[in-house]
């Protein structure tokens, strides 16, 4: 394996510390200060630069992530919330939301907020976001030629009388790695069919983000939610300078897949030309989710790029039924999901995804009921 530019073997990395958290690991911490009282966090270095903050008690998210000291995604004015602040309805969920690398949306509604929003979590973006793991089991260990570095916990979203949902979640990476994963299971562990959403906003902020920054989304459809996003829309993958007063613009995007269905989607900033180039990934499975919303926000502060992959959208549970486009979990049935994150530093890999997204054709729709599929 390489550490710090240099090939190492098992033993002979191990000759040379004496516990591997000189190098990389797994630390587990309570947040102190503040509403942010007391949220427990697992920090994780890999070795390689690559360092994030999985947020035990706010189903692993990843409430910051960097490499080689550079901020992976946007974090917002709320800074870490602990659970117990959360607010259920109608917008309120905006008041504990850190944004962070990764805030998981549902389960029961994704988007705007519903009917009966206090008792179903059908308040804006759902519960799960806000549920605090339990069974959390933490590995640091040699498994072969890989030291595993993992972080699993189980979230139950669930009512009397109603649903019964599970989430069992596995941040995981190894020493040395510039990337890392999440690999969630959702399971219906009630007697009735479950119909239910699941978005994860990835939140990508500066450095990646800036102006002249642009995304790389292999795009086969792109549709605007509304009026403002249709004002721009041939502009949707470019980023501009932080705007006094912009007004969020959302699209539906239809990714093309690889055969088995893989898709890779970034942001890289203009820097590589003179060296401060910058972008990160994330890769995903589109048959595990179908669907993806760009969130462009490039207001001072609020300046962002939400990269959404998801089954469902973001108008509300109450739209998506109407339509017949809602999932649903049979009796015992799970689904799982795996999502991939790492930075981008090099040329190279910059060239190998405009590449991709050349070989496909991007087509302008007016709505995204013209390409998704019913499930």
């Amino acid at each position: 394996m390489e550490i710090y530019g240099k090939q190492f073997s098992v033993r002979e990395l191990r000759k040379r510390v004496g516990n591997m958290d000189q190098i990389a690991g797994v630390r587990t911490v309570q947040l102190d200060d503040g509403n942010e009282r007391p949220a427990r966090a697992a920090i994780i270095r890999t070795g390689s630069g690559l360092e994030l903050t999985v947020l035990l008690d706010r189903c692993l998210d990843i409430t910051s992530a960097s490499f080689e000291g550079k901020a992976m995604g946007w974090r917002s004015t709320t800074g870490d919330v602990a659970p117990g602040y959360y607010e259920a309805e109608g917008l309120r969920w905006l008041r504990s939301y850190f944004g962070g690398l990764v805030t998981t949306c549902g389960l029961m509604n994704v988007g705007a907020p519903t009917e009966d929003s206090a008792l179903r979590g059908t308040g804006l973006h759902g519960r799960i976001g806000n549920a605090p793991a339990k069974d959390i089991c933490i590995v640091q260990e040699w498994q072969g030629n890989d030291y595993v570095l993992s972080v699993s916990g189980t979230m139950r979203e669930t009512v009397v009388f109603g649903e019964n949902l599970t989430l069992r979640r596995t941040v995981s990476t190894k020493l040395g790695s510039r990337s890392f994963s999440i690999h969630d299971v959702v399971t219906n562990e009630g007697f009735r069919a479950t119909k239910y959403q699941l978005l994860y906003h990835c939140n990508i902020g500066w450095p990646a983000v800036d102006a002249g920054s642009e995304m790389i989304v292999p795009s086969k459809h792109v549709a605007p939610r509304d009026a403002e996003a249709a004002d721009g829309k041939k502009d949707w993958w470019k980023c501009d300078a932080p705007i006094q007063g912009y007004k969020e613009k959302v699209y539906y995007h239809d990714v093309a897949g690889d055969r088995s269905g893989k898709a890779t989607v970034a942001i890289v900033n203009d820097g590589f030309g003179s060296g401060n180039g910058f972008g990160v990934y994330l890769t995903y499975n589109t048959k595990e989710l179908p669907r993806f919303v760009e969130w462009k926000q490039m207001g001072e502060q609020d300046y962002v790029v939400g990269f959404e992959p998801c089954n469902c959208g973001v108008e509300g549970r109450q739209v998506d039924e109407k339509l017949g486009l809602l999932h649903s979990l049979r009796p015992g049935e799970s689904k799982s999901v795996t999502l991939e994150f790492g930075a981008i530093t090099d040329e190279k890999e910059v060239k190998a995804l405009r590449a991709a997204r050349r070989k496909v054709k991007t087509k302008f729709v007016d709505s995204y009921q013209q390409f998704v599929k019913k499930p």
